[in-house]
């Protein structure tokens, strides 16, 4: 039996993209045959991938829609659940239109559009996988009948196998504290607030401290202005942002910082605050969206981004030996219930149980 699965845009070093490979190893290891079809398709990926308009439609085939942006796909989606082709979706989760409509107006309608295009294909999808209770919520209140939960899958061995020296636990006390942030620059993840509180961090508690930023900008006038209020705050050098950098780079950013710091306000599941945690790096984050279930018991997490409140936060657990290793623990324990040799089992069981006439955890 075939299992394949199609999606917008397959990039590399991108979570979705890295989703659907592991869930392509984790089809093929199962017995089933499982290709990858996309509408643009990253050079370095050619080999991974085929485009969706040579994709044969089969009767009583399965195709899985990685849904999470606006796509020219999605008549061509209904056309193929019309063939007798069994259409399922895979959720990340679509940014509400509000966070960029006065930053970048067409990327708003796009989301827009997007939030349309998801309605649409609700008819058309015999089972929808979200990869959260957050985004399940999202898929019921747009009309899909059959949803189920199967956490993102990701594959956190890499990261395991570049942590080549042990972190000491209280490494911030022998030089300023480094908070981190790691993700797209983007209106719904609030890095400003981030600046914000880091300046009162630095006027407060550590005038030594530094922030890194790493993440390539979804838009670059929210990135001018996350650099403006940097500048009006006279960070200085001690903050900086990173783009395009390299995978090593990547794992030296979480093993030389000392607490990663997330005030976003949406996200579908955010696959950093699991690497942090593998990274043996204490997470701070808001409650919201979620946010909660990603962190479980694993983090701090905050009702209140007032900068304050935030730097106090940072620097309390920072100042409790205790308490930091305890949630460097957590975050052991959570990265190992959330990395894919666990949702791995969590997703196969979740696309089979459909297959097999079961109850594919109805909603």
């Amino acid at each position: 039996m075939r299992i394949d699965q199609c999606l917008p845009d397959f990039a590399m070093h991108d979570a979705i993209g890295n989703h659907v490979l592991q869930a392509r190893r984790i089809l093929r290891e199962a017995g089933f045959q499982s290709d990858i079809w996309a509408d643009r398709i990253d050079d370095r990926l050619a080999g991974e991938a085929r485009h969706y308009r040579e994709y044969q439609p089969r009767r009583q085939g399965i195709l899985i829609y990685q849904l999470s942006t606006d796509s020219d796909m999605v008549p061509w989606l209904a056309d193929v659940a019309g063939s007798g082709t069994r259409l399922f979706s895979n959720y990340h989760n679509i940014t509400p239109s509000p966070f960029f409509r006065r930053w970048e107006p067409e990327i708003a309608r796009k989301l827009e559009v997007a939030r349309r295009q998801m309605a649409e294909l609700a008819s058309a999808t015999e089972f929808a996988i979200a990869v959260s209770e957050f985004n399940r919520a999202e898929l019921n209140q747009a009309g899909y009948e059959h949803t189920a939960v199967a956490p993102l899958l990701v594959d956190l061995a890499a990261i395991r196998a570049a942590k080549v020296r042990k972190i000491s636990p209280d490494r911030h006390r022998s030089r300023g504290t480094r908070w981190l942030f790691v993700g797209r620059i983007a209106p719904n993840k609030c890095q400003h607030d981030v600046v914000a509180a880091f300046a009162v961090y630095r006027r407060v508690f550590d005038p030594g401290a530094r922030l890194t930023l790493v993440g390539s900008p979804s838009s670059y006038r929210y990135l001018r202005a996350v650099r403006r209020l940097a500048s009006e705050l006279d960070l200085g050098s001690s903050f900086e942002h990173l783009e395009n950098i390299k995978f090593p780079d990547l794992v030296d950013c979480y093993q030389q910082s000392d607490v990663l710091v997330c005030l976003s306000e949406h996200e579908g599941f955010c696959a950093p605050l699991i690497e942090a945690m593998e990274m043996s790096l204490p997470v701070v984050a808001y409650r919201a969206a979620a946010v909660p279930e990603t962190v479980s018991d694993a983090g701090v997490l905050l009702d209140d981004k007032d900068p304050l409140a935030v730097a106090t936060a940072v620097a309390d657990l920072l100042g409790d030996s205790r308490r930091r290793a305890d949630l460097v623990s957590r975050g052991a324990a959570r990265a190992a219930e959330l990395s894919v040799a666990a949702t791995g089992e969590v997703f196969l069981r979740t696309v089979t149980s459909r297959l097999e006439g079961g109850p594919g955890a109805p909603r």
